[in-house]
């Protein structure tokens, strides 16, 4: 049995990963191909409750102990679900993986990249991406869809400066040189995320069609016999 793959959508706040990682795994299921949807924090006992201090913890959190909260539910999630779906043979989506802790912890907190980047390799014992696809939309577009989304969350309320330091994090992660700096990452896919929604799943398609062929044609109807209609 071959491996699985694990696809990971990451981005900043309101660039729509969430919603194409769900036409994704509906897409996925109306063909038939098995897969595991997961986001971070949470997917686990104790990932919930590690999302709910980091989310919703009254009077804020010490960077580190935030960083740590991320990893120790990443820990139980890739021991627990996402390398187990893995070895069966199935495919992974994962709403957010470690390239958030880089964008975030690293770049939007200041936390040493060294320390981290040690922390998160204990967390995901070897288990990286096989494409990240990451959504880039302008400011003003994310800014409008997070705030359809209601009351903003702990990380969500840091503060301009903060989610700008994060923003330029995840373009850096497109550079060619950070990637080949950075092989745990793996493979790092941008997506135009503008526009409406089966626009930027149509690209999303296109992406993975790119990278798995056999992804692309899974499940899709066969032609019909010649004279038949």
């Amino acid at each position: 049995m071959s491996r699985g793959r694990l696809i990971v959508f990451e981005g900043p706040e309101g660039a729509g990963k969430t919603t194409q990682l769900g036409l994704l795994a509906a897409w996925l299921t109306s063909r038939g191909i098995d897969h595991v949807r997961v986001r971070e924090p949470g997917g686990t006992a104790l990932g919930d409750e590690a999302r709910r201090l980091l989310l919703d913890t009254p009077g804020g959190l010490d960077p580190r102990a935030e960083a740590l909260l991320f990893m120790a539910s990443r820990a139980a999630l890739v021991a627990a679900v996402i390398a187990p779906a893995l070895e069966r043979g199935t495919l992974v989506l994962a709403d957010r993986y470690f390239l958030s802790t880089y964008a975030y912890q690293i770049a939007g907190r200041g936390l040493p990249e060294s320390e981290v980047r040690s922390a998160n390799a204990l967390a995901t014992a070897g288990v990286s991406p096989d494409l990240t696809l990451l959504f880039a939309v302008p400011a003003p577009e994310r800014a409008a869809r997070a705030a359809a989304r209601g009351l903003p969350d702990r990380i969500e309320r840091a503060g301009d400066a903060f989610h700008g330091r994060v923003e330029r994090a995840f373009a850096m992660f497109l550079s060619p040189n950070w990637q080949a700096a950075h092989p745990e990452a793996g493979p790092v896919r941008p997506i135009d995320g503008g526009g409406d929604a089966e626009s930027v799943f149509a690209r999303v398609r296109a992406a993975l069609g790119e990278r798995w062929p056999d992804l692309a044609m899974a499940g899709a109807p066969a032609a019909p016999a010649p004279g038949r209609r």
